[in-house]
């Protein structure tokens, strides 16, 4: 197993969006909400070329991608990694782990930053494999859910003992700025403004943990 590498400072962000699909809707807790806030997190990162891994689940019987997210995936700048259905629960297949820098060499550890859902099944998988290959991670607080809105807050506590950061969206985005004088602040705290008020919706419903 790889020693866990951890730090105060995100430096090299990767966005994992993880088996959010139609027929999950009307199932998840806050559904909604959690499509606004990797909404809001494709926007911003979107000028920095943050790249995206994203799965599904199954997808020719749970549906694809959610059409409001499929903009900016399918945007000519769109910096996407990997786009794969899998039948693991964990995000990290052998097509993902073939792409994924190697933390072993220089700049090849990742601040992966994780939303989606099941927080207690796939999102908590992913990240334990992230962990294990020596990438750090970042699960989004408001960006990730469960059918039983219980379940959050118990794998969160999990994820949290293994050695990931939970934390929020707004937060990771100016943390990945780290300066008001970077070119693309008015860009990225644009997208930020545009969305407080769903950004506070989410927070009261899924920070609360």
């Amino acid at each position: 197993m790889a020693t866990i590498s951890r730090t105060a400072r995100i430096r090299n962000p990767a966005l994992f969006i993880c088996d959010l699909q139609e027929k999950f809707r009307t199932a998840i807790y806050e559904f909604p909400k959690i499509i606004t806030t990797t909404t809001k997190l494709l926007r911003a990162t979107a000028p920095l070329k943050t790249p995206i891994y994203i799965t599904t689940q199954s997808a020719t019987k749970l549906g694809p991608t959610v059409p409001e997210l499929t903009p900016y995936l399918t945007s000519p700048t769109a910096n996407i990694a990997a786009n794969v259905d899998k039948t693991l629960f964990s995000m990290i297949t052998p097509e993902i782990d073939a792409v994924l820098p190697n933390p072993a060499t220089t700049g090849g550890v990742l601040d992966a930053i994780i939303v989606g859902i099941e927080t207690h099944i796939c999102v908590t998988q992913t990240t334990l494999d992230l962990l294990d290959r020596g990438h750090r991670v970042y699960v989004v607080v408001d960006g990730v859910s469960s059918v039983n809105a219980e379940e959050r807050g118990v794998a969160l506590q999990r994820l949290r003992d293994a050695g990931a950061v939970v934390t929020t969206s707004e937060s990771l985005l100016f943390e990945m700025l780290g300066d008001a004088g970077h070119e693309h602040f008015r860009a990225v705290s644009g997208v930020v403004r545009e969305t407080k008020e769903e950004t506070r919706g989410a927070l009261e419903a899924l920070a609360k943990i």
